[in-house]
């Protein structure tokens, strides 16, 4: 690490030479390669984006110039180069770095991101701001070619278009497929198109032109509709952006620092909306992410040499189990149709969509699309089912009130990775989805304690036509820890009674259910132990009993405590003038975003691992 080791700072990032910049990108590569190998995380598309980082932060000047990056998890090489180096090996790891841009962590990440497809609109909001306050800046929003097929990329494209302002937007393209001579041609026009000198020549020519009687505007016009056409010859998409009022560059090769460098710097005096239209490659220069981009977009620890996981789970996953009966259920119903924004993989869905290719769409990054368009088909009788991450859906949110439940559709929602996640921190959580749903008419909640569970409850879901959101874990399960001979069938509205005991009602809430009941036994005969399998409709007949029952009672459950699964009970309870409790806890996620770690340890931070459920329980049954 000849270059990489002598950078503790951006400044010292600034001094290198050009020349030293092609071997900074194999250091950078070689760097994130090897502590994402240790500590997991997003590998291809950093790989991917490391030219593209090291001419941007050359070019402009952090932290007064502002690079947004969409979704964010590119940012790698932006951290390392920004005076986070030696913090480099915490990524990802409880009380280090986070795996996405971060404004408390540092002044040189402008805009926290996450989820995708807002860098244009929080990028014209920056450069709004900068232009009422007088000040001189540049704003450069980097997206992505997925990213940008989401709603609101479109929203910011265009009132940033309409509004004229100086916006620097990175389309960062790594899945189209370009030939070296187009390559070639398109950079070598970018350089020209970008110049000083021709973009002062084209702009007095058009004020020339304007200043014709009568005919100026016309000929104008005429000029700019056969210089897009001859333009869309070359390069077709800038006919899209220059109608939206951009000035098109591009495509370039993202991997080229001595282009990328030039056509920065020949865009710096422009003070109108550009879009610089750039080509890479997931994975770039480690042949099992560039073979493989989709397994390495998001990755544990793995060997180098191979690429292959260093920590294989035998274990299936809630992920799998959904797969498995979602595909068997459609095997048997021509009716039922799945959908997911740009995860197939993720979700489970590539099993589906292989077995059943014209009963499975893949929307893209596009969650409200996907909602609606699962509407429309559930109104003429498909059986839609939408899976999609708990936290991705939150972006749906208007969707699932008026055009899901308003018309009380039949859709269910296979809510993926509810509760605690991991490493990738308060973005990724799925924690308040029980909330944001509880209180929208017509839908029914569920969360199944296990994968056995999750299997019967989607199989019940198909049945009855309401929307119906199923809430489950990122993981696995171990089923064997509860099996009963004779299983109780999943009835709307019915909770499933796992144990009796005399002092204390314990109510589990979901996949938390595995630690509740290591927890509990050891305090058999004191405790009744309730799966509560619907948060919505509660069990209100086995509540009412066992409310007036029990004076302690205790409720766990991983979604933030507001608005969640024990305050449903605790109005279901004040409805019924049941209030006097000595003691009721709710154990779930206080009013905070979760930071990034381990599942084990975020779990044992906020109380939701068996030891501290145990110690709870303790202290209930001896208050």
């Amino acid at each position: 690490m000849e270059i990489l080791s002598k950078i503790d700072c951006y400044e010292d990032f600034k001094k290198l030479h050009i020349r030293d910049l092609p071997k900074l990108a194999q250091e950078l590569r070689d760097t994130i390669i090897n502590t994402i190998s240790n500590n997991g995380g997003h590998l291809a598309s950093n790989l991917g984006a490391i030219e593209l980082t090291i001419a941007l932060l050359y070019s402009f000047n952090l932290p007064n110039d502002k690079i947004i990056w969409d979704v964010g998890h590119q940012c790698y090489a932006h951290k390392i180069l920004t005076g986070r180096r030696s913090l480099f090996p915490t990524i990802r790891k409880e009380g280090g770095l986070s795996g996405f841009p971060k404004r408390s962590e540092s002044v040189y990440d402008s805009f926290d991101t996450g989820h995708s497809s807002t860098s244009i609109s929080a990028g014209l909001g920056m450069a709004v701001a900068r232009d009422i306050k007088n000040e001189k800046f540049k704003v450069i929003s980097v997206i992505g070619d997925g990213s940008l097929t989401a709603g609101i990329a479109f929203e910011g494209l265009n009132l940033a278009g309409s509004i004229d302002k100086d916006l620097i937007i990175i389309l960062n393209d790594n899945e189209m497929s370009i030939s070296k001579n187009v390559g070639a041609l398109s950079s070598y026009l970018s350089k020209i198109l970008t110049g000083k000198i021709f973009t002062r020549l084209r702009e007095d020519f058009k004020k020339t032109i304007q200043l014709i009687p009568s005919v100026g505007d016309q000929i104008l016009k005429f000029m700019k509709h056969t210089e897009a056409s001859v333009k869309g010859f070359v390069i077709p998409p800038g006919v899209i952006f220059e109608e939206l009022g951009y000035e098109y560059v591009g495509p370039i090769d993202g991997h080229n620092i001595d282009v990328l460098l030039e056509t920065f710097e020949n865009i710096k005096s422009h003070n109108k909306p550009i879009l610089i239209h750039v080509y890479t490659k997931k994975g770039k220069g480690y042949s099992p992410a560039e073979n493989q981009p989709t397994k390495f977009h998001g990755i544990g620890s793995f060997t180098i040499e191979t690429g292959d996981n260093k920590h294989k789970s035998n274990c299936t996953t809630y992920t799998e189990a959904f797969s498995d009966i979602i595909t068997h259920l459609a095997a048997n119903d021509s009716k039922i149709v799945a959908i997911t924004a740009a995860m197939p993989s993720g979700t489970g869905l590539e099993k589906f969509s292989k077995n059943f290719p014209d009963r499975f769409f893949d929307c893209g990054i596009s969650e409200q699309h996907c909602v609606t368009f699962a509407a429309g088909l559930a109104t003429q009788g498909f059986i839609p089912v939408v899976a999609i991450y708990s936290t991705f859906l939150q972006r749906a949110y208007d969707m699932l009130l008026h055009d899901v439940a308003l018309q009380n559709l039949h859709i269910i929602f296979a809510l993926d990775r509810a509760g605690i996640v991991g490493e990738d921190g308060p973005t990724h959580h799925g924690v308040f989805d029980i909330s944001y749903l509880r209180h929208i008419p017509n839908f029914i909640i569920m969360a199944p304690k296990n994968q056995t569970e999750l299997k019967d409850m989607i199989t019940f879901a198909t049945k009855v036509k309401s929307p119906i959101a199923i809430r489950y874990p990122r993981g696995c399960s171990d089923d064997s820890i509860y099996n009963p001979k004779t299983p109780q069938p999943i009835e709307i509205g019915r909770s499933e009674v796992i144990s009796n005991g005399e002092n204390l009602l314990l109510i589990s809430v979901g996949h938390i259910f595995e630690n509740v009941i290591k927890a509990a036994e050891p305090f058999q005969n004191q405790i009744e132990l309730i799966n509560l399998r619907f948060i919505k409709p509660l069990d209100e007949e086995l509540l009412q009993e066992k409310l007036l029952k029990f004076k302690k009672v205790i409720v766990v459950e991983e979604n933030v405590t507001a608005g969640g699964a024990g305050s449903a009970i605790l109005e279901f309870a004040s409805r019924k003038g049941i209030l006097d409790f000595k003691l009721f806890k709710i154990i779930g996620i206080d009013n905070i975003f979760v930071e990034h770690g381990s599942q084990k340890y975020l779990r044992e931070r906020y109380g939701l691992s068996t030891e501290n459920i145990k110690k709870e329980i303790e202290g209930a049954l001896d208050a």
